[in-house]
């Protein structure tokens, strides 16, 4: 099985894909999509266009965010939800099923602890998928731990 999960935001978007194999995790690919300071608008499109062209490249099974939370700033909050159905657009389109996390189950499930520092979550999503090094920046990390997650939640696969 091969998993997607997405960090949204309007400035950095976070992408991770892993391939569940049993019980074993390996990383596919994983970066991020950057959007200029343009119209929001022009950057949904760009966002949209570019999570299209990566379930045209790896065929995941499935996507994978993490739940929103409001915070203080408001029109932030707005433009990440529609960077977010951007992501769901492109994934309903593709026939890609989704699923979301809360960022304490996402720490739940791969630090064992619902409250973890960001850089637990980094040590140990560096460490599950056997990496060289922590992935930066921050919205990738949290891609690859959203993907694990799902991993982590969903059924047991043999091969894909």
């Amino acid at each position: 099985m091969i998993i997607l999960g997405i960090d949204p935001g309007i400035g950095r978007v976070g992408y991770g894909l892993i391939e569940k194999n049993g019980s074993q995790l390996r990383p596919i690919a994983y970066g991020l999509i950057e959007t200029p300071s343009i119209e929001v608008p022009e950057r949904l499109k760009l966002i949209y266009s570019q999570v299209g062209e990566i379930i045209q490249t790896h065929y995941p099974d499935c996507l994978a965010t993490e739940r929103l939370l409001f915070t203080k700033n408001q029109t932030t909050a707005m433009d990440v939800a529609k960077a977010l159905g951007c992501v769901l657009l492109s994934a309903a389109q593709n026939g890609i099923p989704h699923a979301e996390y809360s960022p304490p189950e996402v720490k739940q499930s791969v630090t064992g602890t619902g409250n973890a520092e960001k850089k637990q979550v980094q040590f140990m999503v560096t460490k599950l998928l056997g990496l060289q090094s922590t992935p930066r920046p921050d919205d990738i990390a949290d891609a690859l731990a959203i993907a694990i997650t799902h991993a982590l939640r969903v059924a047991p696969t043999i091969g894909r």
